[in-house]
């Protein structure tokens, strides 16, 4: 899994727009609004990913006081994810990443064995600051455990700054 201290690897994802049409997301295009929240999640409509969705929309505001740009990513189907954005209000992206270049690059594939579910996205998050570098790294230890909200707030006003 990619730390703290490396520079965040570059990647482009598909984002369903409200119309249905596909439009492209690439990272390094977001850094000017830096930081920026990545934040990777399972499965869209789940459980935790539901309440880790809300969680974070709850926040939206200091978020944007804290100078962060959100960006979900999971390994759903783009236009699943905008019927998920919808569904749940949400101010914020949700990029597709089928073909798994981010969850990849970032180290955070998961296999549900117990589910049989593979190759998803392990729930964690990265902040990024206006230069590519990862200031902020966290991992779930299983599934069903959310970010430490607080603490991704925290990163995200001191890579601000």
């Amino acid at each position: 899994m990619i730390q703290a201290g490396e520079d965040a690897p570059d990647f482009t994802a598909s984002v369903a727009t409200a119309g249905g049409e596909l439009e492209t997301l690439t990272l390094s295009d977001r850094l000017e609004d830096a930081p920026v929240v990545l934040a990777f999640f399972p499965a869209a409509f789940s459980g935790t990913c539901t309440d880790e969705v809300g969680a974070i929309q709850d926040d939206a505001d200091r978020f944007a006081d804290a100078g962060g740009t959100v960006v979900g990513v999971s390994t759903d189907l783009p236009w699943a994810l905008r019927a998920f954005a919808e569904a749940e209000g949400l101010s914020f992206p949700l990029v597709g990443d089928h073909d798994r270049t981010a969850v990849e690059a970032y180290g955070v594939t998961a296999d549900f064995e117990d589910l049989a579910i593979h190759d998803v996205a392990r729930r964690s998050v990265f902040v990024i600051d206006g230069s590519g570098t990862v200031t902020y790294a966290w991992a779930a230890d299983h599934p069903g455990q959310e970010p430490p909200y607080e603490d991704v707030l925290a990163a995200t006003r001191a890579a601000e700054s």
